[in-house]
């Protein structure tokens, strides 16, 4: 599957989306990801990934046509450009341990021409938690999800049920108090390299530096790493 981006500079008017969308389908082109939102001179931008499109030219030409639409750009997919993104949330410290981990890992397959992007958010409270860890399903090439705090359960503990469910998501905990760790694909002592084990777990080159990795709890046994 080839997937191509375009961005659509348009009119800021009620359904030039639709009239966008209409067209594309009828060509039978799949959009696999749309982000929209209106530019500081009020103007609207559409961001498409298109999935096999056959003729990219006669497409651009077709968008051009219709009155709204101003401008048509063509660019690397996301995936291409950012990769797969890491995912830490969890309380400030221990995000920012995580978060060292997670980069300095990054940058040794980055180098290599992977692409992994890293994102944080400190947060505290379960209700705000839980609705984090369910808005991760919502976010795209989200490939891992490092929950990194001293207590967790309840709410965010079925958050994490979900997303698994619904999205093909790794889930990985550092080892605390709370139901969490047992809805985890993963659990870590140490946050630095619970950050380095989520980019190893969503990257294609599982190489790493160093002698040791933690104690893990993986599928219900502790384990040794030793690499």
């Amino acid at each position: 599957m080839v997937v191509t981006a375009i961005s659509i500079k348009t009119v800021e008017r009620p359904g030039v989306l639709s009239e966008i969308t209409e067209m594309i389908a009828q060509k039978g082109i799949n959009i696999s990801y749309a982000y929209l939102y209106v530019e500081e001179d009020r103007l609207g931008s559409i961001y498409m990934e298109l999935e096999d499109v056959g003729d990219l030219e006669g497409l651009i030409k077709d968008l051009k046509s219709f009155e709204s639409v101003l401008d048509v750009d063509v660019h690397r997919p996301l995936e291409d450009i950012y990769g797969k993104r890491i995912i830490i949330i969890g309380g400030g410290a221990q995000v920012s341990q995580v978060a060292m981990g997670a980069i300095s890992e990054a940058d040794r397959h980055n180098i290599r021409g992977e692409r992994i992007s890293v994102d944080t958010i400190p947060l505290v409270g379960e209700k705000e938690l839980a609705e984090a860890v369910l808005a991760v399903g919502r976010l795209p090439r989200v490939g891992a999800l490092v929950l990194a705090g001293s207590l967790m359960g309840g709410e965010i503990s079925e958050a994490v049920e979900k997303i698994k469910k619904e999205q093909d998501i790794i889930v990985i905990s550092l080892n605390m108090p709370g139901s969490v760790t047992e809805k985890a694909d993963l659990v870590v002592t140490d946050p630095i390299q619970a950050g380095v084990m989520a980019v190893m777990a969503v990257a294609a080159l599982f190489l790493i530096s160093g002698s040791f990795i933690s104690l893990l709890y993986f599928k219900g046994e502790f384990q040794h790493w030793d690499v």
